[in-house]
């Protein structure tokens, strides 16, 4: 624990952010860290609360919380670093993209605003690497077994480092030019500093990871290849396959899926070049189609462009300012939001339903035709969805970004390769990781469906056992 009045005697102190009129100029950082007397008494705060649910029910990969929040009190951050690493092989990432479901379960959240986890432990990492205290983990010897890791988001990173860390010769196929996967397309720059990424890349490589980039597995390489050069496969390539809109008008020019669109601009921000028609938002008027995070970070991607406006569209109900009676602590609490991106600037519209797309005489999009709908609970504990009569609309949209979700893993090439069972959703069946062939392994969103970051990054270190288990009973 920490200070043991220290909640009574310090207040949460946010994270502050860059003023929004400085920010939007660029794709820097928007944060701006706390010092580290703040950070201090902001980790004073972390009581003797007997049964932490941040670590258990709240943290997916089971961080350690009280233990590196009393090391921060103390000014002992070496340990605070030790001991975050001990489960979480990426804080630099989880400490600013996560959405802290820690944090909501932090018994002072009962009453009384929560700890500043996720600040602490992306302070920690960056004093641990400052400091010099994070050094490649070198394995003391090679075990002779080979693995191939297929996609290098984060859960394949994390199977990647702790594979290595036992001694396998680990070798990770990635299909796009950098490894990172949507950390690295996906998220943009303003949120995750590529830098940050490469910078880990560098520890891993120390540790024996190899590497392979622009490289199309089930096309440039088959999985007889993986089969035979390899003594165990796993497969990471997240749930990549978008959901899309099936109205009139789909087709017409500007209308993109999301990833499409923060992908050409992460692209351009570290100087890589593309063959791909520019989607740009610049002078336009911008509809975002979902209101999730990836809805989010496509609006302040345009805001950034210089779109002439943006509007967000979300098909679900706007959600409460408090908890309901039916959503209680500890668990993930169901209310209203509103993140960085969308405070710089959108309108945000709630049970929208969009019916069709029109466009000019060139096929480029114009207009978007909607209209209101409304939920009603149905005698099965289920929700029905019906249209408002007379509630119809019209909006001028330049540019429309579909940001709906994911729904499985792409299935062309190495899934059906290796002939592997999918669930009804599309997702791969495992029993402790182990796909239907042998030998074959996966994780994160191509078998949970796209998910958190920290899910993504314990499936991988637990995945990584998996294997690691499989090989010694090879040998």
């Amino acid at each position: 624990m920490g200070k043991p009045t220290g909640f009574l005697d310090y207040g949460r102190e946010d994270v502050p952010h860059r003023e929004v009129a400085q920010r939007i100029q660029d794709y820097n950082d928007m944060d701006v860290a706390l010092p580290e007397e703040t950070l201090r008494n902001q980790a004073a705060r972390c009581m003797d609360c007997g049964v932490p649910f941040c670590h258990g029910s709240g943290c997916p990969l089971g961080n350690r919380i009280p233990e590196f929040n009393d090391y921060v009190y103390q000014g002992r951050w070496e340990q605070a670093c030790a001991i975050l690493h001990s489960t979480n092989n990426f804080p630099e990432v989880t400490g600013r993209i996560c959405p802290a479901p820690c944090e909501t379960s932090c018994t002072l959240n009962i009453a009384h605003d929560p700890v500043l986890i996720r600040h602490i432990e992306s302070q920690i990492v960056e004093r641990g690497f400052a400091e010099g205290w994070i050094q490649p983990v070198v394995a003391a010897e090679k075990t002779g077994k080979r693995v191939a890791i297929i996609g290098s988001g984060p859960a394949g990173l994390a199977a990647a480092q702790q594979l290595a860390r036992v001694g396998h010769d680990v070798v990770v196929f990635e299909k796009d030019k950098h490894i990172g996967g949507l950390l690295r397309y996906g998220i943009p720059d303003f949120k995750l500093e590529k830098k940050l990424i490469d910078r880990r890349l560098e520890q891993m490589k120390a540790e024996g990871v190899r590497f392979e980039t622009g490289v199309e597995v089930g096309e440039d390489i088959s999985s007889r290849y993986l089969q035979r050069t390899f003594d165990a496969v796993c497969l990471t390539m997240g749930s990549m396959i978008p959901r899309d809109l099936m109205v009139e008008g789909r087709d017409l020019e500007g209308v993109h899926f999301a990833m499409e669109f923060l992908r050409q601009q992460n692209k351009r921000v570290s100087g890589e070049k593309f063959d791909e028609e520019p989607i740009l938002a610049g002078g336009k008027h911008v509809i975002v189609i979902g209101g999730g995070d990836t809805g989010s970070d496509c609006v302040g991607t345009s805001i950034r462009q210089g779109a002439a406006d943006v509007k967000q569209f979300e098909i679900l109900p706007q959600p409460p300012e408090k908890r309901t009676d039916d959503n209680m602590w500890p668990e993930w609490p169901l209310v209203f939001r509103t993140s960085t991106s969308q405070e710089e600037g959108c309108e945000r519209r709630w049970c929208v339903l969009t019916k069709k797309l029109t466009g000019d005489r060139n096929a480029q999009v114009r207009e978007l035709h909607g209209i209101e709908v409304e939920w009603k609970k149905t005698d099965k504990k289920g929700w029905q969805m019906k249209e408002l009569a007379g509630n119809g609309f019209t909006v001028k949209a330049d540019l429309v970004l579909l940001a709906m979700g994911f729904i499985h893993v792409e299935h062309e090439g190495l899934v059906e390769q290796f002939g592997l069972e999918k669930d009804g959703r599309g997702n791969l069946i495992t029993d402790n990781f182990a796909t239907s062939q042998e030998g074959v392994f996966a994780a994160g969103d191509a078998v949970s469906g796209a998910s958190l970051v920290v899910r993504a990054i314990r499936a991988g270190r637990d995945a990584a056992v998996a294997v690691n288990e499989y090989l010694k009973s090879q040998s």
